[in-house]
């Protein structure tokens, strides 16, 4: 659980996350200490250009991965990923053939949960231990090296986010990908064509959302 070298003056190291620590040796937990920092270990601060925020980890044992709304090649699609996958493909025609989403965060997408840990079965009930101060200190790291697209899925996300964007960036802001929302507002929204057009726009190279 040693915290990514890339973003380890980050205040909330020093500050926050012992405390942190210690709680989470008092219970079980999700993803596991060796994926706990996946999202940061995966995309360096200077490689960042887009950023999505989700909540928390899966609380399903086997789901969560480190990555936001992102699962490991053999688990079968959570429902909000699979309605990603749906509007991916409605967008730009193509989508993953799985859900391991660690090729985008290579490229430089930002997979990042406002809360890095969960108890199983038990969704937000690490949310207020202070982990949302690493997500705004990431953001704010990140936008240090560049201009960066939001992509903002839900009230949540948009809650976690406010104040951070800036006129240079850009900002996607609709209706979480869930069952419950998806089609208030979500499914037609065409994020990922929007956000490889203002990159090309500022002479980045598009995702490859596909792979």
């Amino acid at each position: 659980m040693i915290p990514p070298h890339a973003w380890g003056d980050l205040a909330f190291f020093g500050q926050n996350w012992p405390a942190i620590r210690d709680r989470l040796e008092d219970c079980e937990w999700l993803p596991g200490p060796d994926r706990i920092f996946a999202a940061l270990q995966a995309t360096p601060p200077e490689q960042v250009r887009v950023v999505i925020l989700g909540q928390d980890p899966y609380p399903t044992p086997g789901h969560a991965n480190g990555l936001a709304f992102s699962v490991a090649p053999q688990v079968p699609l959570p429902r909000s990923l699979r309605n990603i996958f749906t509007e991916l493909r409605d967008d730009l025609g193509r989508a993953p053939r799985t859900g391991d989403l660690s090729h985008w965060a290579a490229q430089g997408v930002l997979l990042l949960n406002t809360a890095l840990t969960v108890q199983p079965g038990n969704a937000g009930a690490h949310a207020k231990w202070g982990w949302d101060k690493l997500s705004r200190q990431a953001i704010a790291k990140a936008q240090n090296h560049g201009p960066l697209a939001f992509l903002l899925w839900g009230a949540h996300a948009q809650k976690a986010a406010a104040g951070l964007p800036r006129d240079q960036d850009m900002v996607i802001a609709t209706a979480h990908p869930s069952p419950l929302s998806a089609r208030r507002g979500f499914f037609g929204s065409r994020p990922f064509s929007r956000i490889n057009g203002w990159l090309a726009g500022r002479g980045y190279a598009p995702i490859d959302w596909s792979c």
